[in-house]
C-alpha cells in the first residue's frame, strides 16, 4: 500500500521495531515531509495507539514501554523466520517447560499469516525433512531460566535448590557466569561446575554482586568439562590428521585436543570415558594413522575389532 493508510501501517511497523525514530527518519523513510509525519502519528494516537513524543536533541517518537500491540505486524521474511525458529527450538528441545507456549505461538502466527504465505510455508513444511527424530528433553521452567539470565547479566549470586542425577536435593549458592544452549539442553556455568536448569528449582536472587571471571567464555568452559569429566577411563591418543577430521568425530564436548609436539600433522588427543567400547569404531572411521598412549585395555579393543573385521572380509559368498 502506497497511500496515507499504507504509510500510517508502516509507520506503525516502525515504532514496533523499537528505539526511538526521529521525525526527520520517519519522514524519510515514508518518503512524506515532517508535518505529515505528526499527523499520521495523531491517527495513531486517535486509535488507541500508545505513540510518545520524546523531546530533546535526539527525540522523536516510540511505543509506549510494555504495551503489547494486536495485531502482530511481521513482514514476510520475518514470519517465516519466527515459525521456522519455533519448529527448530522445539525438535531441538530448547523450550521451556510450558512446552504448549511454543506450540500455541507458532498456531497463533500460522492463523493471521497472509494466504499466499500460509500456502507457500506449508508447502515448506511438508518438503521438510530432519535427519534425526525429536528427543524427549527436561526442560528448565521459565521462571527459573529468565531469573539466572537476570543473575548473569547484573553479576548477582543466587541461591538455587538443585537436585542431582541422583535425586539428591541441595541448597547452594552460585555465581552464573552464562547460560549455554548444548545438544537439547540449558546449562548454567558457575564458578567451579555446571548445572542442569531443569534440576534447578526457587532461585532466589541474593545482595552483593561479582566479578566477572577471565578465561573461558561460558560454551567453552562447558564444553571442557564435559571433556575432562571424571569417568573411570583416561584415554591418550595420538592422531595424524587436521583438526577439522578429528573434530569430525571427536567433537570439543568430547574430547581435548592439543598439538602433539614439534610432529607435524600429530594431535594429542584426550578424553576420559564411561565405558571404551565405542572408541573402536571411532579411530576406524577417521581413517588416519594414530597411536594409543593409554590405556592398553583400548588397544586390545581395537585389535580386536580389526581381526573380525579381516575375517569378516575374508568370507567368500556362498
Amino acid at each position: 500500500m502506497t497511500g496515507p493508510t499504507g504509510r500510517v501501517l508502516t509507520l506503525l511497523e516502525l515504532l514496533q521495531s523499537g528505539g526511538t525514530r526521529t521525525v526527520a527518519e520517519l519522514a524519510e523513510r515514508l518518503g512524506v515531509d515532517r508535518r505529515t509525519v505528526r499527523r499520521y502519528v495523531d491517527q495513531l494516537v486517535d486509535l488507541g495507539v500508545p505513540v510518545e513524543s520524546v523531546r530533546g536533541r535526539y527525540g522523536g517518537y516510540r511505543l509506549g514501554p510494555g504495551y503489547r500491540l494486536p495485531p502482530l505486524m511481521l513482514s514476510d521474511d520475518e514470519a517465516l523466520a519466527v515459525l521456522l525458529g519455533l519448529i527448530a527450538g522445539r525438535r531441538a528441545g530448547l523450550t521451556t517447560a510450558d512446552r504448549t507456549a511454543n506450540e500455541t505461538a507458532a498456531a497463533k502466527i500460522r492463523r493471521v499469516l497472509p494466504r499466499h504465505l500460509a500456502s507457500r510455508l506449508d508447502t515448506l513444511l511438508a518438503a521438510l525433512a530432519f535427519t534425526d527424530q525429536p528427543g524427549e528433553f527436561d526442560t528448565p521452567p521459565a521462571g527459573v531460566l529468565l531469573a539466572l539470565a537476570d543473575a548473569v547479566r547484573h553479576r548477582r549470586p543466587v541461591s538455587i535448590r538443585y537436585t542431582d542425577s541422583q535425586g539428591r536435593s541441595s541448597q547452594r549458592t552460585l555465581h552464573a557466569y552464562g547460560i549455554v544452549a548444548h545438544s537439547g539442553r540449558w546449562y548454567v556455568t558457575g564458578e567451579d561446575r555446571t548445572f542442569r536448569l531443569d534440576r534447578i528449582a526457587d532461585v532466589r536472587t541474593l545482595p552483593g554482586s561479582f566479578e566477572a571471571p577471565e578465561g573461558p567464555d561460558p560454551a567453552k568452559r562447558l564444553l571442557t568439562g564435559f571433556a575432562t569429566a571424571d569417568y573411570e577411563h583416561e584415554v591418550v591418543v595420538r592422531i595424524h590428521g587436521t583438526e577439522e577430521q578429528i573434530r569430525a568425530r571427536l567433537p570439543a564436548s568430547v574430547a581435548r585436543l592439543t598439538q602433539h609436539g614439534q610432529d607435524e600433522g600429530w594431535w594429542r588427543v584426550e578424553l576420559r570415558a564411561r565405558r571404551l567400547d565405542w572408541m573402536p569404531s571411532v579411530l576406524a572411521a577417521l581413517d588416519r594413522p594414530f597411536v594409543i598412549e593409554r590405556p592398553d585395555a583400548l588397544r586390545d579393543l581395537v585389535v580386536d575389532l580389526a581381526d573380525r573385521l579381516a575375517s569378516y572380509a575374508a568370507r567368500r559368498p556362498g
